[in-house]
């Protein structure tokens, strides 16, 4: 017996929080017809049982724990299809100490010390800007000593 949209996308958020973009894409791979998925989705949402602002919020602290950066975190909720002023409202409601962050993954990555050379350096600074952090925030994190984090 096969399972109806409405039951797929619901055993789907059972699991983890989806963005609607994330919903739709999963159940038209399950084979389900394009109409009755935006159906299904629209009744989740009126249902609150989908939600892409706490789909976002959510995103944000699992990465951020996780040892992302802002930047980063943008990006891939924009690639999950939640619009761009839901990213901008949820990151501003984060209460993240991005600078804090960062000087905590660098730390917990490379140790206390700091480089003693450039080469040393331009690899921390790499490694922080993959993970998404800007370039205020590198800086900042080469600068803050033990007492400030």
């Amino acid at each position: 017996m096969k399972q109806s949209a409405s039951a797929r996308a619901i055993s789907y958020l059972a699991n983890r929080e989806h963005s609607a973009h994330e919903l739709a894409h999963k159940l038209d791979k399950a084979g389900f017809d394009v109409e009755e998925i935006d159906d299904v989705i629209q009744q989740l949402k009126e249902a609150g049982l989908q939600s892409d602002v706490r789909f976002a919020e959510s995103f944000i602290r699992s990465r951020a724990n996780r040892g992302y950066g802002a930047v980063r975190i943008s990006m891939e909720l924009k690639e999950r299809g939640v619009a761009a002023d839901i990213i901008k409202e949820c990151m501003n409601q984060a209460e993240i100490d991005w600078f804090t962050l960062a000087a905590e993954v660098r730390c917990k990555r490379f140790g206390e010390e700091m480089p003693d050379d450039y080469k040393s350096k331009a690899k921390q600074q790499r490694f922080l800007q993959y993970r998404g952090f800007t370039h205020e925030q590198i800086t900042e994190s080469f600068n803050l000593t033990d007492d400030e984090k």
